[in-house]
């Protein structure tokens, strides 16, 4: 098991201490407040500063009863004080390029397509600025949830927040100060952490790694009807219909991401 770092400072105990919080309490989050988690949000590292990702800050409480409902059914999101959701985009350079006469450049193989690449690298971008905010909620006693089931039913979600075609909602996020304490959740480094090369674990130490995920994640004992975590965390997240709809939705996004016209 994971002992945890023998080297800290208040960054790392941040870090340490954060959890996802699913309970808020009653009390909005300030304007400044606010205006410093986004300015954490657009500080963060970006593909070659080019800022691939927009974030929509959902206000209207009817949209948020309704994103309840389509993520999953999941009532806390209506309740949370403050909604966002970050959006990798390439419209707005697509746009850009058009407005900015990019294809009437000379000497270049025009691109009429925004591939496969453009979608990772704006993804990646849409995340670690959602992390920032995350970490910036954080230091100012507001804790978050990440909702990835703002992935699942494409076609609606794409009508609610108007997304055009070169977008995809990669995370949604829940902000709020938590209702009750929160107790930190261990980490097992082992099952994340290769050098040089991955490699993968021989079936003695998953059988280790399974054993100590369960005390760590299921203390009270494994559901009925399975006798390992790996078989809780199967029927529970990876074969589970919320999975399949899920995988359906991304193929969607990412056909209409690819096909869309610019």
């Amino acid at each position: 098991m994971d002992a945890g770092p023998a080297v800290t400072n208040p960054t790392l105990d941040l870090l340490e201490r954060r959890r996802s919080t699913r309970a808020y309490a009653p009390v909005p989050l300030t304007e400044e407040e606010k205006a410093a988690i986004i300015r954490a949000a657009v500080r963060a590292p970006t593909a070659g500063n080019m800022l691939l990702y927009s974030i929509i800050e959902i206000e209207d409480q009817a949209l948020k009863d309704r994103l309840a409902v389509t993520c999953d059914n999941q009532p806390f999101i209506a309740t949370a004080p403050w909604v966002l959701v970050f959006v990798a985009d390439w419209q707005k350079w697509t746009d850009l390029f058009e407005a900015g006469g990019a294809y009437e450049l000379d000497g270049l193989e025009h691109r009429r397509t925004v591939g496969p690449g453009d979608l990772l690298l704006a993804c990646s971008d849409a995340l670690i600025a959602a992390q920032n905010a995350v970490v910036a909620a954080e230091s100012v006693g507001i804790g978050s949830c990440y909702i990835g089931d703002v992935l699942e039913n494409g076609e609606i979600h794409a009508e609610l927040l108007d997304l055009p075609p070169h977008t995809l909602p990669i995370a949604m996020l829940c902000f709020g100060r938590p209702a009750r304490p929160q107790e930190p959740i261990a980490h097992y480094d082992r099952f994340v952490v290769h050098l040089n090369r991955y490699r993968r674990l021989s079936p003695a130490e998953l059988a280790e790694v399974d054993a100590d995920l369960q005390r760590m994640h299921e203390p009270h004992g494994l559901p009925p009807g399975v006798s390992t975590h790996a078989q809780a965390v199967y029927r529970r997240k990876f074969a589970s219909s919320f999975m399949a709809e899920m995988n359906r939705s991304a193929a969607w996004w990412i056909d209409r991401w690819t096909h869309g016209e610019l």
